[in-house]
Formats: C-alpha cells, structure tokens, sequence
C-alpha cells in the first residue's frame, strides 16, 4: 500500500498550487503597487515642470537684481504644481514640493510623495517612496535691443512721491534691464545694445561717414556788411578808496534765484526790510585832466561818509545771498570820469548764407540737420522719393546734398526778423538792418544731448560710464528720435552688414522707446529740420497742421517703417498718461504706462520676459 501510495500521483496539483501562492501574489501585487508608484511618479513629473516653469515665468528676468525668489514667485509655483498633482491624488500621502533659485538664475524643484502598497503589505512593504527633479530657465539667444529714449528737460523732474529725477530713475532701471538679460543669455548668445537719446535733436555725426555729410549747405544766418563809429561820451565810476572808519559785512538771507531761458539764473530785484541807511556826502569839482589825445577828459573827486545799513546781492550758482553792509563812520572815495568815445553801430545781412562745412566733424556739435522732405498733406501715402529723411534704409549718394545730412552750427543761426525784446515777427526775405534777432544759443534752444550708440555688446561698466554721459535738457521732438531708431536696428539700412543675423542664428530685434511727456516742439528751436518758421522744409506757419500735429503724424509713420523691419516695438510712457499715437504705434500689449520707478522697472521686466524662451532644462 505504501509502495502504491508512493507511486500515486493523484493531488500533486492541489499541492504545487498552495506552494505557489505566495510567489505569485507578490508577483501580482507587486505589479500593481509598482504600476501605481510608476503611474505616480510621471504624473508628480509633469507637476513638478509645471511648478517650475509657471515660477520661472513670475519670476521673468527679476531675479538678476533681487538674487531670491520672493514670496508671491513661491505661491505660483506651488500653485501650479498643486493643481497637476492634487492632495491624495492615486491614493498617495505626504505630498511635498520645494523650490530652490540656482547660481544660472534656473527655478529648480524636487517633489516627493508617498505611495501606499496594497498586497505587497503582506510583506511588510507598506510604502514606495517616489521623488522627481524639475528645473526651468530663461534664456536669451541673439537679440539687439535698440533704446530711444526721451532726455528731454522735463525728465529733470521729480514723479510725485519720488526721491530721484525721472531721470535718474530711467537710468537704473535700463542698468537692471541689462543685468536681467545678462544673467539669462546663453552661452554663445549675443546681447547687443543701442541707444538713441532724443530731445531737440539726436547726436549721431560720429556715426556718419564722411561722403554722407555735405560739404555745403545753406543756413538762416547773418554776415556783417558795414561797421560805423559814431562819436559820444562815456561816463563811468573809478573803484572806492577807503580814508578811515569801519565796515562789517554779514549774510542778512538767502532766497531761491529766478530762472529764464534768456537770463539764466538771476536774483530778481527784494529790497531788504526795515533797512535805516544814513548817507553824508561831500562833493568837489576839481581842474579837468586835458589827455594828450582829442577830446577833453574831464574828472570829479567825491568824499563819502556813511553811518548805518546798506545791502547787495550777490548769485551763489543757483541761490541769491544778500549782505548786509554795516558802516560806522565810514569814509572813502571815488572819481567820476567823463571822457570822449566812440560806439560802433554794426549793420547786418540777415539771409540764407552759405557755408563750407566741409571740416564739419570740428566745427560742428555732432546734431544733424535731416535731407530733403516736404510738408506731407497725405500720411497713407508718403512719397519716399521726396521725404528722404522718412526712407529709414536709403544710403546718401556722394556728391547729392538732397540726400546727404546737414551738420547742425547752432552759432550759424538767426530768427529774423524776431528782436529780442519780443517785437517783429519771423519772414523768410532777407534783411539788412543793424538790429539784433533772436539766435537759438542765445535763447539756449539748441539742444544737442548725448551721443547715441550703434549696436554692440556692452558690460555693465560700459552701460554704466555711457547712462553717467545722458543730461536733461531740449524739447519734445518724438519723430526724430523714431527716425534714428530705426535707422540704427534696420538690418537692411545703413549698418546692413553689422546688424545682419549672426551666423546660422536669427536675431530678434526690439526698439524700446520711453518717453516722459506729449509732443512739444517749440518754434524757437533750431531742430533737425532747421530753424523752422524760416526754412519751412516739413512745416510752415501756414500749415494746416500745427508743428506739433506735424511731428506726431512724422512720428507715427516712422514707427510702421520700424515695425515692417520685423522688429518689435515697445512703449513706455512714464509720469503720464500715453496719446493713441503712442499706444498705436506699439500695439495691443507692447505698452506701458509707469506712474514711478517701481513700476518702470516692472514695465521693463515684462519686455524682457516677453523677449526670452522660458523651457525646462532639467
């Protein structure tokens, strides 16, 4: 029986399979706890690239100047990674998710969770840890950024609120704009930047060849045609010699000076108050000195005692000081003199002069006078062939002056026939006449600002020494400072060959063009277009349009020549509220408007984001 027994093979299954039970549940389940862990960890991936990438996105270029992640950068991310892998999601616990901002400027994040096991608990396997990296960057391939800024005298002034000058302010934001782009460039990229800072005019001679400037032109000047001496007498007071007694001089107050365009700072006349003077004088007439020469020169001696109070102002750069003079029986005296002289009566040819400029890179401020254009009644359809300075890409022809720029010799000028005491009236005929006109230096309305920048890479030193050179000053001519803009971005223009796209690589080419006020010319500017009641090359005072709508109009159509270039135009306006000229020439989201520094630098800080390729990395 036990021999039959052995040799039975009946009930070997039933055996085979209990013994097997245990393999293959740990098979199975296994499976399935794995299948859930694997299942957990692509989809805490694609929630950790999610975090990271909508904080890097906050984040934009910012991080170059703060160097952290701030908080509302942090809630973002957390955000973001929440909603792509919620709380509990395939059964998972302890959810966790950290940020961290690395040495490149990347978001970096590690995101772990917990997945509970099912069968595999049996044994004593109760939990698989999952764990992910993630890390997103900005960058920056080859991009040149052409900034037209507004230099003009109103960027002295203060936003409300604000410690510094719009001025100052537009400078350091431009110097935290470059350290953000700096910061996320790749490696190999090229940066460049240009800078055209505009006013009255641009200063771009430096720029120019010598075949693009004429050797001639013609300016609204004066040249002398006669000299007459008349005979008069002069009179005048010799220097005080003091004879005995004592003064004491104290500063009595000090008040803010006056400001004009054609006095500068002076101390208006503020007599001084409860002012008690006591004057004793003696005068005697003695024999008159007969010089050896004609005429008689004839001299008084005066004897003065003084007792009391007087005062004098005296311009202490912008501040008026007035001294309180104190005498106690105090004696001096002068000489009165009377003697022949003559006075030279000059007479002038107020006209169109023509001058050999031909030396113009010393003799000139390196402003320039736009070539040839006409007054445009039809901006939808401008005839580039007549508006020269409108045709952003056209090279000047050697030896054609219609197409060739004019150098600006602010000394040349003269507004006839507008006298300086506010009398007369501009014309165009000339005059000859010994009276004095209006001349932009003399009215300090030939405003010339610092020089402007073709594209080139720059470190921050060399941002830094260049922003130092930018000054206050000038009116508000918007339309030549698009012109020139464009002129230095065109990759098809002038500098063709340096603004080409770098090798095997396009470059993304951006003007920003910041601006602190309205159109405002002013007539009595010597601008780029010369002296413009009298050589009436765009405008005339018979125009239809007003110089100010003349220069908008021009501005607007600059600003869709630059934009038909392919390059993006961006607009910011700080301290004030943006004309639909302005917003329209950026377009919808490619405007800014920036009440204070804080927000100017958020304005940059989103052209910048909207410049790079946010990707993840890692």
């Amino acid at each position: 029986m036990l021999t039959r027994l052995g040799r039975d093979r009946s009930g070997n299954t039933l055996a085979i399979i209990a013994a097997a039970i245990a393999p293959i549940l740990a098979m199975v389940g296994g499976g399935i706890d794995m299948g859930r862990s694997y299942l957990s960890q692509s989809r805490l991936q694609q929630a950790c690239d999610a975090g990271v990438l909508a904080a890097r996105k906050r984040l934009g270029a910012q991080a170059a100047v703060t160097g952290e992640i701030s908080p509302d950068v942090a809630e973002t991310g957390q955000r973001f990674f929440n909603i792509n892998f919620r709380s509990g999601s395939y059964g998972t616990e302890d959810r966790d998710f950290v940020m961290t901002l690395e040495e490149d400027l990347a978001i970096s994040g590690v995101a772990t969770v917990s997945v509970p096991t099912t069968i595999m608990q049996i044994f004593d396997f109760t939990v698989v840890p999952v764990s992910v990296e993630c890390e997103a960057q900005i960058d920056f391939a080859n991009t040149d950024v052409m900034m037209v800024l507004d230099v003009t005298g109103s960027m002295a002034e203060h936003n409300p609120g604000e410690a510094q000058s719009r001025l100052d302010a537009m400078k350091q934001t431009v110097a935290n704009f470059h350290a953000q782009l700096a910061a996320a460039s790749q490696a190999g990229s090229r940066i460049r930047y240009g800078f055209v800072p505009y006013s009255t005019n641009v200063r771009v001679g430096h720029l120019l060849r010598d075949e693009w400037v004429t050797g001639t032109w013609s300016y609204q000047s004066r040249e002398q045609v006669a000299d007459r001496k008349n005979p008069t007498t002069r009179t005048y007071t010799t220097g005080a010699t003091k004879v005995s007694g004592d003064v004491k001089v104290t500063e009595y107050e000090s008040y803010k000076a006056s400001f004009t365009e054609l006095d500068g700072y002076h101390c208006p006349s503020r007599p001084g108050s409860n002012v008690t003077t006591k004057e004793e004088q003696t005068a005697y007439e003695e024999t008159p000195v007969v010089e050896p020469r004609e005429g008689v020169r004839k001299e008084w001696t005066y004897v003065r005692t003084r007792t009391g109070q007087s005062y004098s102002t005296v311009l202490d750069d912008t501040t008026c000081i007035v001294r309180q003079h104190t005498y106690n029986n105090y004696v001096d005296t002068y000489k009165r003199v009377q003697e022949p002289s003559l006075t030279s009566e000059k007479e002038w040819r107020y006209a169109q002069i023509e001058y050999d400029v031909s030396d113009w890179r010393n003799i000139a401020n390196g402003c320039i006078e736009e070539r040839d254009t006409y007054e445009i009644g039809n901006y939808s359809a401008v005839d580039l062939g007549r508006a020269l300075d409108l045709d952003l890409d056209r090279v000047p022809s050697s030896g054609n002056p219609a197409t060739q720029w004019r150098p600006m010799i602010p000394s040349y000028i003269y507004g006839r026939a507008l006298q300086w005491n506010g009398k007369g009236k501009f014309q165009t005929n000339e005059k000859i006449t010994g009276e004095e006109y209006v001349s932009p230096v003399g009215l300090e309305t030939a405003a010339c600002p610092a020089p402007s920048r073709k594209l080139s890479e720059m470190t921050a030193d060399e941002l830094q020494d260049y922003l130092e050179t930018l000054r206050a000053e000038g009116s508000t001519y918007h339309d030549i400072g698009m012109i020139w803009g464009g002129r230095l971005i065109s990759p098809t223009g002038l500098f063709a060959a340096e603004n080409a796209d770098a090798v095997n690589s396009v470059t993304s080419r951006h003007l920003i063009f910041l601006t602190d006020g309205e159109t405002a010319p002013l007539d009595l500017s010597y601008s780029s277009y010369g002296f413009e009641p009298l050589d009436q090359r765009r405008w005339s005072p018979d125009s239809p349009l007003s110089l100010a709508e003349t220069v908008e109009r021009r501005f607007a159509f600059a600003c869709s020549e630059v934009r038909r270039k392919n390059v993006t135009v961006w607009v910011i306006g700080f301290g004030i509220a943006l004309t639909d000229v302005m917003k329209n020439c950026a377009g919808e989201g490619r405007y800014f408007e920036a009440a204070d520094a804080a927000e100017l630098n958020a304005s940059f800080a989103a052209i910048a984001e909207s410049m790079s390729d946010l990707r993840v990395s890692r």
